[in-house]
């Protein structure tokens, strides 16, 4: 594997998590930072690591659907990478996954932000593809946790 240790990683990106790079701001917090990131952080562990992006519906704690997705890395070498799963604080479960690309809700650029403040902290470049001019801003049905 290329690139930097994984627990740095796993510190560079606990320290760029903010509310601006939340898939769902309104709720996030810094009692729980990881809220929302899954999607964003998902994308800039592939971009430095390879690999796949899983998700898969988060279910509730009795084991029901909710409308929210969660995201997550799985590496060249087969392990699953999963900073964001400790947002998960009411029992909450995921049905399978699938491999797919996560939908970036509300703005489109927080991937870039994220990967940004990641690169300046462990300085090495981190290349995302760029989002097209006429991406619109998706209005979240559920949430990418």
């Amino acid at each position: 594997m290329t690139g930097p240790d994984l627990s740095e990683m796993e510190q560079a990106l606990r320290a760029s998590w903010a509310q601006d790079t939340s898939d769902d701001p309104e709720c996030w917090s810094e009692d729980n930072r990881a809220l929302g990131q899954c999607a964003v952080s998902a994308l800039v562990l592939r971009a430095v690591y390879g690999g796949d992006i899983v998700i898969a519906t988060v279910l509730d704690r009795d084991g029901e659907r909710t409308p929210n997705g969660h995201a997550w890395n799985v590496l060249p070498d087969g392990r699953h990478i999963d900073f964001t799963f400790d947002q998960f604080r009411d029992g909450e479960g995921l049905a399978p996954e699938i491999v797919t690309e996560p939908v970036i809700d509300g703005d489109p650029h927080r991937a870039h932000l994220l990967a940004r403040r990641v690169s300046q902290l462990l300085g090495v470049p981190i290349e995302l593809p760029p989002v097209p001019d006429d991406v619109p801003t998706v209005e979240p049905e559920g949430h990418w946790h």
